[in-house]
């Protein structure tokens, strides 16, 4: 029970998109489209879940003077790993769509603030589910805001066509269209959390 209060803690309470607005740049620029939202929080999640737990196996034997600089050090190693394994494996089109977002995950703040807040003070099991569920919080809110810019901007979601194409709004498949549903998104989501 106590890991399922961790998992809903990261989708509701401090998902990082929505409540902490944390992670902006990944947030806005890859979420042209569902599918490269939901990429980009798969890619984060697995970030996330790796270093959590390796941080929390070694927080004790971390100095305090280096701990910052091993956490990125093992940030950069899982991102490293995640790139290689994406670059053989995973969709040329999603590697061009998520470009250079994937190497920068090693300096996003919500795997760092999560290192930082969570993982050195906790155990390695409740840092992994810590990982999964501000991993699921993230993908969720780049998939849902990379599902409404696409169906308004391009008519679909997931590519497949919703709407003609005649109501197509370019507007919000352009960096605008990104701060404008960004916005409404975090306004419904905080509204919809006050009333449950």
């Amino acid at each position: 029970m106590k890991y399922w209060k961790i998992i809903t803690n990261g989708l509701i309470k401090e998902n990082p998109t929505f409540v902490l607005i944390l992670g902006m740049c990944p947030t806005l620029a890859t979420t042209t489209s569902a599918l490269n939202g939901m990429s980009m929080g798969l890619a984060t999640m697995a970030v996330l879940i790796c270093t959590n737990t390796v941080i929390s196996l070694i927080k004790n034997i971390t100095p305090d003077k280096v701990r910052i600089p091993v956490f990125i050090v093992v940030i950069a190693a899982f991102v490293t790993i995640l790139q290689m394994l994406m670059s053989a494996y995973a969709p040329d089109s999603i590697n061009k769509s998520l470009g250079i977002f994937i190497p920068l995950i090693v300096v996003n703040c919500i795997v760092l603030g999560r290192a930082e807040s969570f993982a050195c003070k906790n155990t390695p099991m409740a840092s992994l589910f810590d990982g999964v569920g501000i991993g699921l919080g993230f993908t969720a809110a780049l998939t849902v805001l990379g599902a409404v810019r696409e169906l308004l901007g391009a008519g679909s979601v997931f590519g497949i066509t919703l709407l003609p194409e005649t109501t197509n709004i370019l507007l919000f498949v352009l960096p605008p269209g990104a701060f404008i549903t960004l916005g409404y998104l975090v306004a419904i989501f905080n509204r919809l959390k006050n009333e449950a």
